[in-house]
């Protein structure tokens, strides 16, 4: 029997976690432990994680406490998703910066509003990594929480247990790519790599034809530019296409968001690059997805059991049924990029089997 816990369990991420766990072939028990500091988000975490395993048909015991100690012990896996104090900063994380004429779309990796994530979410990451070190000395912890690069990396520094982070980003980007092409996915080959939100697409290609003039000739075409204006706009300069939204990006490479004119010009709207997006919905986010969640534990709306792109669970089936797997990870530069510093974190390819997360060497 394998145990997993899960820390931030109130996120909405847990809901498509818990599946993908529990849609591993042969895998049929188990213990699944929730930890949150919202006793009330916990709850619902808890009802919706026994109607997963009702709904499926497995046999995992499922456990819930605000204090993690009471229920960490013992687990093979940790996955941290935790959000410090998100509701409470979000909007003062936009605003400072606005008066001081920074103005952000996320605002939670880079520039002052990623600083202030750090300072606010480390410190409680820290915490929780002691009590891992000493209650689950064995575990894999599988790091989900931003800024990603700066928290995978105080665990390195902090603890001697091993970590990968895990972004969506280049699962979705390169899909995204096959659709702007008009390439079936599985036709579509690539290699990337970089740091989490900055990873670049190295190569696309298909049946060993380059795809990148094709794509950059459709990225001359206005309507086409307008699909993700900073994205594509930066490809013809850089000459590849990186991973993370053009919201995002925008707030990587500041020039796309020195002056109104140049956010006017290159940015669009929502994850496109909208000034103020994050802070201005995620509340909102928040309380939909809290309704959904109650309508789903209370059978007014239909769970679907369906299997996420997130890697998670691939890295937990590759490492229990020795089935070797590749994911895209985040994990301390041993020499893996070569032109970037050795002590920091960067987003590669690693095999994962029984041997545990194995970063590949990628080049410079």
């Amino acid at each position: 029997m394998v145990k997993l816990s899960i820390i931030g369990a109130g996120s909405f991420f847990t809901e498509k976690l818990v599946i993908d766990i529990l849609n591993i072939e042969g895998l049929d028990d188990g213990e699944i432990a929730l930890v949150d500091v919202d006793a009330k988000r916990l709850e619902m975490a808890r009802k919706l994680t026994e109607r997963a395993v009702q709904l499926m048909g497995k046999r995992f015991k499922v456990t819930a406490s605000v204090n993690r100690r009471e229920v960490i012990s013992g687990s093979r896996f940790v996955i941290n998703q935790i959000e410090v104090a998100g509701l409470r900063t979000v909007r003062n994380e936009f605003e400072i910066p606005l008066k001081y004429g920074v103005k952000q779309c996320i605002g939670d990796t880079m520039g002052p509003g990623g600083l202030f994530k750090i300072l606010r979410t480390v410190p409680a990451w820290l915490d929780i990594l002691k009590d891992i070190e000493e209650l689950c000395p064995e575990a894999l912890i599988l790091n989900y929480t931003n800024p990603m690069s700066a928290v995978t990396l105080s665990t390195v520094k902090a603890a001697n247990i091993p970590v990968v982070g895990l972004c969506h980003s280049i699962q979705h980007t390169s899909r995204q790519l096959a659709d702007y092409l008009e390439v079936p996915y599985e036709e579509l080959k690539w290699r990337a790599g970089g740091i989490n939100h900055m990873s670049w697409f190295v190569e696309l290609s298909r049946d060993g034809r380059d795809l990148y003039p094709e794509l950059k000739e459709r990225a001359e075409k206005p309507e086409f530019l307008a699909k993700d204006p900073v994205r594509l706009d930066f490809m013809k300069y850089g000459g590849a296409f990186v991973s993370e939204s053009s919201g995002h990006f925008s707030e990587y490479l500041p020039y796309y968001r020195k002056r109104q004119e140049l956010i006017d010009r290159h940015c669009g709207e929502r994850y496109l690059g909208e000034t103020g997006f994050y802070a201005n919905n995620w509340p909102e986010w928040r309380r939909k997805s809290d309704e959904a969640i109650f309508n789903k534990v209370e059978g007014k709306e239909e769970m679907s059991l369906t299997s996420s792109h997130e890697y998670a669970a691939v890295i937990i089936e590759a490492i229990l049924k020795h089935e070797p797997k590749v994911i895209y990870g985040n994990v301390l530069n041993r020499s893996l990029i070569e032109n970037l510093p050795t002590d920091g974190i960067v987003e590669v390819a690693c095999l994962v089997d029984r041997n545990g997360v194995q970063p590949a060497v990628f080049g410079r």
